[in-house]
C-alpha cells in the first residue's frame, strides 16, 4: 500500500516582514538623527563656503551679552564659566584623546581678540582648533 501525502511542504521564506522591520529601523534613525544637536547654545554663526572633515570632541562656545561682556561655554552647557578656567576644562577633557581637537563657536559679533584667546590656549597645549562657521 503506497501513501501518498496531499500537501507538500512550502520551502520559501517571505521578506516582506523583514523589508518592513529595516524599512521602520530607517526612519527611526533618520528621525532621531535629526534631533541630535551638538551646540545647545544659540548662536549666530559666521558664513563660510569651507568645511572641515575632522570631528572636534570638546566644544567652546563664546558668547556676546554687549557691553564688552562675554561668556564662555564647555560643550554647550548652560552655565558659563570664566575665561580663567577655560584652560583647565579643555586640558581635563582633551588628556585622554589620542588627537586633541575643540572647537570654537562663536556669535558674529564677538571680536576676534576673544577668539584669538582660545586659540592661543590651543597653541599653548599644541591642540588643533576648528574654527565653527554657518555654510553660505
Amino acid at each position: 500500500m503506497a501513501l501518498k501525502r496531499i500537501t507538500k511542504a512550502d520551502p520559501s521564506f517571505s521578506m516582506s516582514s523583514m523589508t518592513d522591520i529595516v524599512f521602520l529601523l530607517l526612519i527611526f534613525f533618520l528621525v532621531t538623527s535629526t534631533l541630535v544637536n551638538p551646540n545647545a547654545l544659540k548662536l549666530l554663526l559666521p558664513k563660510s563656503t569651507g568645511q572641515v572633515g575632522a570631528k572636534a570632541t570638546v566644544s567652546v562656545s563664546i558668547k556676546d551679552w554687549g557691553e564688552d561682556r562675554f561668556t564662555y561655554h564647555i560643550n554647550g552647557d548652560e552655565a558659563p564659566i570664566p575665561l580663567s578656567e577655560v584652560e583647565n576644562e579643555i586640558i581635563g577633557l582633551l588628556q585622554t584623546e589620542e588627537d586633541p581637537t575643540f572647537s570654537i563657536y562663536s556669535d558674529e559679533s564677538v571680536p576676534i581678540k576673544e577668539i584669538v584667546g582660545i586659540m592661543n590656549i590651543a597653541k599653548r597645549n599644541h591642540y588643533k582648533v576648528i574654527l565653527a562657521t554657518q555654510a553660505e
